[in-house]
């Protein structure tokens, strides 16, 4: 029996809620709880010629690509999905911060 592309999915899920990913910051701890790691192919083949997953936090979300002839391929997913999960991480700590910037800017003019 082969392991399909949507349990591979839900076992990286489980891994990041439970908190098995080495995440330093506490930003990346919270939102492990909020991430969703999507099959988007068009079977559930890890055999198939064209394997894509979403990693995705709220919403933003990264695709990745994949085809079967890659050896290890299913560590190779988890890999990216570790690294798209800290990517999209870092880019919500910076929008919310861009955002905190500009409402105390339209703060500090409106008192003038």
């Amino acid at each position: 029996m082969y392991l399909q592309i949507s349990e591979l999915c839900e076992m990286i899920e489980e891994s990041f809620r439970l908190g098995k990913y080495p995440l330093t910051q506490d930003s990346e701890k919270q939102k492990s709880q909020l991430v969703k790691v999507i099959n988007r192919s068009s079977s559930e083949d890890m055999t198939g010629n064209n394997i894509i997953i979403e990693t995705r936090i709220n919403d933003f979300f990264v695709m990745n690509n994949y085809v079967s002839e890659i050896t290890h391929l299913p560590g190779i997913i988890e890999l990216d999905t570790l690294d798209s999960f800290k990517m999209l991480s870092r880019r919500i700590d910076r929008v919310k911060s861009d955002s905190n910037i500009i409402k105390m800017i339209r703060t500090s003019h409106s008192s003038l």
